[in-house]
Formats: C-alpha cells, structure tokens, sequence
C-alpha cells in the first residue's frame, strides 16, 4: 500500500471506526444513488484524484465520472465529479471526500494567486514543512497543482542547515565542515543549503562554500536585492521569512531564484464544497 492509501485508509479508520451507524440506520443496504461535487467558491480545483481514491477504497463498486481536473479553475455553480453506487457507501466517503478536496483546492488556489502575482520575475514559490501532520502528501501536492513547487519532503531528502544548527554546532563553518564529513562518511549525495541572518553569516558561507543553496532568512527586500548580488549567481538563493500577499513582489523583484512560504499550507481557508444528491 503506498503512502496515498495508507493515509487515506487512517483517515477512513478515524473517521468511521466500527461502521456509519447514521446511514446504516437511515439507509437501506442495497440503496443506489448518485452524488456530485457542487463548487461554491471561485478558485483552484485539486484533489479529484483523491476523491475518486477515497470512494474506490470504501466501495469498488462506486462509479467515478469527473468533469473536471486537478488544476481547473472553477466558479461557483460548477460541477466537479459525478458518483454514483451504494448510497451508504457514498455517505460514508462524503465527509472524507470533502476535508481532502476543501483544503486541497484552498492551498491550490492561494498557491495560485501567489504564483500569478510573481510570475513577471523568475522566482519559484516553494512551500515548507509547515503542513498539517500526516496528511503533507495531500498539501504538498496541492501546491504543485496551483504552480508551485515542492521544497524538501521532510528531514530525509535534504540538508538544510538552520539556524539552530548553526548555532549549536557552534558557527557556519563549522555546521558545513560537519555537514560534508558526515555526507562523505555516509556515501549520501543530498544537496545542502544553508540560512543566514546576516551580511556577516553571509560573507562566511561564501567564503568557505560546500553548500548549494543559501536561505536568506528574515532580509528586507532592499537587503535581499544586495544579498542577491553579492551572490552574484555562485548559489542558488532563496528568500524566507514573513513574506506575505503584500510583500511577495517586493521579494520577487530582488532577483531571488526561490521564495519560500510557510503559509501556503499552514494558514489556509479551505474552498467552499458541497457533496450534494441527485437524480
């Protein structure tokens, strides 16, 4: 079982357990019906796929017809998926359906709008690991469906050199002469990047190097515009740090190759969809 289905099947035991007792109560076994997605808020469509995912694995028997597909601007009105099977089975998937595709569509969208506001320069919009636990598969994937693209998965994929590292380690030089003993003595190939929160820790990571990417962390616009060219395109650079919908072009504008925001999964409103029945 891949990761996919494993969370949605543990999302499927919180959420059910020893059975929907509502609909087994109300609805009789052997009951067809069909349900759509009815859209009730301008935005990004994700998660279709998943949906269909969540229906098969309660029900194999439950046909799956999509009108639309992940990346699909949508109005209000619209209708995403028909389905149509078992009625207990489709309102044993509603709720599972809905929390997957709302804030799916939420982070797509705002992933989005972000995207199209810096799409003048050549900055990337990259998301964190500021994502719900358990379901970062789900929101990471969002983001790539609204035109961004994924940072590192998670403590595995990537070295990322904070600033407690740093601290810890006792400076930059030492946390990246540690770094590259580790990577030797291990035989893993991970590209490294590391955050500075000065010109100074700046000035260190380009004097000793050993790094592929440098995180310029809490930088005004003006100081990033510097920072960018004393760079000077030897790294790749990344801006980070309380860059918001008002501020994003600023950060863009610097000549930044990535902008890192948190936000994208960690403060989103979920779209407004609805599950609705019909003949």
């Amino acid at each position: 079982m891949n990761s996919i289905d494993g969370a949605i099947c543990q999302a499927l035991i919180e959420d059910v357990g020893d059975g929907d007792h509502t609909s087994l109560a109300c609805i009789p076994k052997e009951a067809i019906g069909k349900v759509h997605l009815l859209v009730k808020a301008n935005g990004i469509l994700a998660g279709v796929n998943i949906a269909q995912r969540v229906f098969n694995m309660v029900d194999p028997d439950i046909r799956f017809h999509s009108l639309l597909q992940d990346g699909s601007p949508i109005a209000v009105g619209d209708i995403a998926f028909e389905a149509g099977g078992r009625i207990q089975s489709l309102l044993k998937s509603e709720r599972l359906v809905l929390n997957f595709m709302q804030r799916m569509s939420g982070i797509a969208t705002h992933t989005h709008h972000l995207v199209q506001k810096i799409a003048h320069t050549h900055a990337q919009l990259l998301d964190t690991r500021k994502t719900t636990p358990n379901v970062r598969i789900f929101e990471k994937m969002a983001v790539i469906i609204g035109g961004g693209q994924n940072h590192r998965f998670g403590l595995f994929d990537m070295i990322l050199i904070k600033d407690n590292h740093v601290d810890f380690a006792g400076g930059i030089k030492q946390a990246i002469k540690a770094t590259q003993d580790y990577l030797h003595a291990t035989h893993r190939q991970l590209s490294v990047e590391i955050e500075v929160r000065s010109f100074d820790e700046l000035q260190q990571v380009l004097d000793y190097g050993g790094i592929d990417r440098i995180m310029l962390d809490n930088f005004t616009p003006d100081n990033l515009a510097k920072a960018v060219a004393i760079v000077n395109h030897r790294y790749q650079t990344e801006a980070s740090g309380n860059i918001t919908n008002d501020t994003i072009v600023a950060y863009a504008e610097t000549g930044i190759d990535y902008i890192s925001v948190g936000s994208l999964t960690h403060q989103i409103q979920s779209l407004d969809l609805s599950l609705k029945a019909f003949d």
